[in-house]
């Protein structure tokens, strides 16, 4: 076996283990993030539920404003550095990067305390909107700074650590402090305090993690240069910090919208759908963290190949996981919404839809635009991300006052779907491919045939919550059946399954 192909099949087992610890921190993380939503939808009105997801929207700009893109910038950097064992190089980069996010990010703390009034009575015309806004401006600097550790941790492979931190403990926190406090009864501080509480938490965590399992990396050590590894670093992150700006606004224009022309109400009754429709991203999140690192790596060393086959590799396996659960959601919106938010969410149904329906397209630009960014191009993101921008207002603006959620989904739909194939126009004038593989064409007729197996049983069943798992049990089974019947799988994807097989074997024998 040649040697470039041992290099990839020991990178996608690399891949697999580490997406499947992945893959638990964001099952988990997805089910946390839920239960406390779905605490505060059913605790309190649709309401109150609009002013959180909207304070915590707006709290996201501004920590991606204080970030200056500096955590991205390290998860390129630090396994560049790594891959040509320049490791003074990585002390000086998470040094200088910590000192200049603590700065950046009190100024945006302050600021947005500052404007919290402005921002809650002349745009969203809703002055209880200012409280959380107040209390959610002290959480930017410990925000910023566990971004910095995190990035440090997921760029040195510590992907088990990184999953625990974000994906259990800030999560599981965040509900427990939730539950205490409803049940003393503090009413809307609870879900302010509580949110507040599990930043701080993680940060700490993130912090004590990289110092024990990263010491060479995170101990101050001043080396010569720092001022010039600093700024490569910072024009590498400032478009991608502008990029991620900007997407943040692009994914939450609609919400703005909502909250614009309709009222806080409608924004949480859409934002029952939003994370719904979310769920068609984690796919990409269980593979992304390590994919990037491992294809930088690989960047360094020119080795073109090795990416090629990764990229075309994960994007089989997105494909794989996402196909069903898309439809799922499409078949069955109303039970889904009804039995997680309950029935005065249900005006959301449609919207669900249409907002999966761009989640599953743009998972995958998920991977062209890392590829993208692997090469240093990364005012190309920021020029894609600008343009979708502009689009997706225009779109906002006529659409929403006259169609409401519908309007609001369908632009996200519209600019989701030309995001992802500008992405991958770009993936193949920068690098000669496109990471879609043959395959990835008979795992969608097996979707296509269990599909309409369901859509014949659907008209037997009335849709409860226990017939919908019954109908979405059948449909998985029927799916990677038939994907397996029509030669969906290769021999990478067998080679995962035997590594697993013979894992599960091991832990049986030494039980």
């Amino acid at each position: 076996m040649a040697k470039n192909d041992i290099k990839i099949k020991k990178s996608l087992r690399l891949l697999a283990v580490s997406s499947f610890i992945v893959f638990i921190g964001v099952a988990f993380s997805k089910l946390f993030t839920y239960i406390y939503r779905i605490i505060i939808a059913r605790s309190f009105e649709p309401a109150t539920y609009g002013l959180f997801s909207l304070a915590s929207m707006i709290l996201l700009l501004f920590i991606v404003i204080s970030s200056l893109g500096l955590n991205e910038g390290l998860v390129r950097y630090i396994p560049f550095y790594r891959g040509k064992k320049e490791i003074g190089k990585i002390n000086s980069l998470v040094r200088i990067s910590s000192i200049v996010s603590l700065f950046s990010s009190i100024t945006a703390g302050v600021t947005l305390y500052v404007l919290s009034g402005f921002i809650s009575l002349n745009i969203f015309h809703d002055v209880a909107l200012q409280p959380f806004l107040q209390a959610f401006s002290f959480a930017i600097p410990f925000y910023a700074l566990a971004n910095i550790y995190l990035a440090t941790l997921r760029a040195s492979e510590k992907i088990g650590w990184y999953s625990f931190i974000v994906n259990f403990l800030q999560t599981g926190v965040r509900i427990l402090i939730l539950i205490i406090l409803i049940a003393i009864g503090l009413q809307n501080s609870s879900i302010i305090v509580s949110y507040l509480l599990s930043i701080i938490i993680m940060m700490i965590f993130a912090y004590v993690a990289a110092r024990k399992y990263l010491p060479r990396i995170i101990v101050p050590q001043k080396t010569a240069r720092e001022k010039n590894l600093l700024r490569g670093v910072i024009f590498y992150s400032f478009p991608l910090a502008l990029s991620g700006l900007i997407s943040m606004v692009l994914m939450w224009v609609d919400s703005f919208s909502i909250g614009y022309f309709m009222d806080v109400a409608s924004v949480g009754i859409y934002n029952a759908a939003v994370p719904i429709a979310g769920l068609l991203l984690m796919a990409p999140d269980i593979f992304i963290q390590l994919f990037f690192p491992l294809v930088t790596k690989a960047y360094s060393q020119k080795n073109v190949k090795l990416i090629r086959e990764i990229s075309k590799q994960v994007t089989k396996w997105i494909f794989i996981i996402n196909l069903p659960l898309f439809l799922i959601i499409l078949l069955f919106p109303g039970a889904i919404i009804n039995t997680l938010f309950g029935g005065q969410y249900l005006l959301g149904e449609s919207a669900l839809q249409l907002l999966a329906l761009g989640m599953f397209i743009s998972s995958f630009s998920v991977i062209p635009s890392y590829l993208i960014s692997m090469t240093g191009k990364s005012h190309f993101v920021l020029f894609n991300t600008i343009i979708m921008l502009i689009v997706s207002i225009i779109l906002n603006i006529l659409l929403v006052p006259k169609f409401g959620l519908l309007g609001a989904a369908f632009s996200t739909a519209i600019v989701l779907s030309i995001v992802a194939a500008i992405y991958s126009v770009q993936t193949y004038y920068l690098l000669k491919f496109v990471p879609v593989r043959r395959k990835m064409g008979s795992i969608l007729l097996a979707s296509i045939i269990s599909l309409l197996i369901i859509v014949f049983l659907k008209q037997f069943f009335v849709l409860q919550i226990l017939q919908v798992i019954f109908l979405g049990g059948v449909f998985l089974i029927l799916y990677f059946l038939v994907v397996i019947l029509l030669g969906g799988l290769d021999n990478n994807d067998f080679l995962i399954l035997k590594m697993i097989r013979n894992k599960f074997k091991r832990k049986k024998a030494e039980n």
